[in-house]
This record gives structure tokens, C-alpha cells and sequence, in this order.
């Protein structure tokens, strides 16, 4: 009778260790998979705060063009070049950002 308690506990203690063994392995391929995707959304904020920079920049630009006065005609000329380059910039963004 001593020996088949024995079997039945070893039995069970089998079963307990083959569970938690089980769920250690689900446990560190969900970390494996979080740790991924922390690093996937890291490098998106970092792509998002390098957009961000870049409109801000943008946005200096046209402060700076609007405030230039139109009274000379190489004036506008310069205002259409910024226009343009801004217009590339904006192109490159959106190209980077696909």
C-alpha cells in the first residue's frame, strides 16, 4: 500500500511538473513576443518624433518665407523656391514614411 501512495504521488508531482513546465514555455514565448513589439512600437515613436521635427521645420520655413516682403521681384522668386523645396520635402516624408 506504501508503494502504490508513493506511485500515485510521483504520478501526480509528474503531471504538476509537466504543467508548470508547460506554462514556463508559454510565459517566455509571450515575453519574447511583448519584448518585440515594445521594440516595434519604440521605433515607430522614434520615426513619429523624427516626422515631428521635420514639420516643425517645415513650419519655421513658411514663418520664414511669409514674413519676407514681395516688394522685389527676386524676392518672390525666392519665396517660389522655398515653396518647391518644402513641396520635396514633403514628397521625401512621405515616401520615408511608407
Amino acid at each position: 500500500m506504501n508503494q502504490e501512495l508513493l506511485k500515485t504521488n510521483l504520478n501526480g508531482l509528474e503531471r504538476k511538473i509537466l504543467v508548470l513546465v508547460n506554462e514556463h514555455k508559454k510565459l517566455k514565448d509571450e515575453i519574447k513576443s511583448l519584448k518585440a513589439e515594445n521594440q516595434e512600437l519604440k521605433s515607430d515613436i522614434h520615426s513619429r518624433d523624427e516626422q515631428l521635427v521635420n514639420f516643425k521645420n517645415q513650419i519655421k520655413i513658411s514663418k520664414i518665407v511669409d514674413s519676407i516682403n514681395p516688394e522685389d521681384g527676386s524676392v518672390s522668386e525666392l519665396k517660389k523656391k522655398v515653396d518647391d523645396y518644402i513641396q520635396e520635402i514633403d514628397k521625401c516624408i512621405a515616401y520615408l514614411s511608407r
